[in-house]
């Protein structure tokens, strides 16, 4: 079975998981999540290709992190992953890319993300639910932060944080290709 079809089948499984716990139907996931009661039906089917976005959106209404979405059953004590041994969830027109490389455990869920950004190419993002709190950290290169309508230049070494729940988006800047870490950090989760 290719990797695809499995990641699918996971995040098949956890949105249908999910949307039980919180007592959801399907019609009012569509309504939160703002994604087509077909598409739901289809990706708890394990059908179609859910993009970044849709994702995003479906965590966000479900009150959970996108990896939470997507991890397949729980592994040992000490979680190794290789940024190359995980697909891009966003892949940029001009070649850039955004890895959600691991979420960590328990009630206040921390997303660590791998991005790469050609000068030029934007991602822009809808805003998260409240409590959400990104962190950027640019390792090389150049990006252009923008956070509800006001852009922030960020350089290599330069880390910036910002309440999710503002529109957002990223651009490569300069000329040279920008890579950063990118962190999500959740709000804690009722107990």
């Amino acid at each position: 079975m290719s990797e695809a079809v499995t990641a699918l089948r996971a995040v098949a499984g956890n949105v249908r998981a999910a949307r039980s716990r919180a007592g959801l139907s399907l019609d009012e996931l569509s309504r939160r999540a703002q994604v087509s009661k077909g598409a739901l039906v289809a990706l708890e089917k394990a059908q179609g290709n859910p993009n970044l976005a849709t994702l995003v959106r479906l965590a966000d209404a479900l009150g959970i992190s996108v990896s939470a979405l997507m991890q397949g059953p729980a592994e040992g004590r000490v979680r190794i992953v290789d940024a190359a041994d995980v697909t891009p969830l966003w892949e940029g027109e001009r070649g850039g890319e955004a890895r959600l490389v691991l979420t960590t455990g328990g009630s206040a869920p921390v997303e660590v993300w791998r991005w790469r950004l050609e000068p030029g190419e934007d991602y822009p993002s809808s805003p998260h639910q409240a409590g959400v709190v990104e962190t950027v950290s640019v390792l090389s290169g150049r990006m252009t932060l923008v956070v509800d309508g006001t852009e922030y230049d960020l350089a290599a070494g330069r880390t910036a944080t910002f309440d999710g729940d503002l529109p957002h988006a990223y651009r490569g800047a300069g000329t040279e290709t920008c890579r950063l870490i990118m962190t999500v950090h959740l709000p804690p989760t009722p107990a």
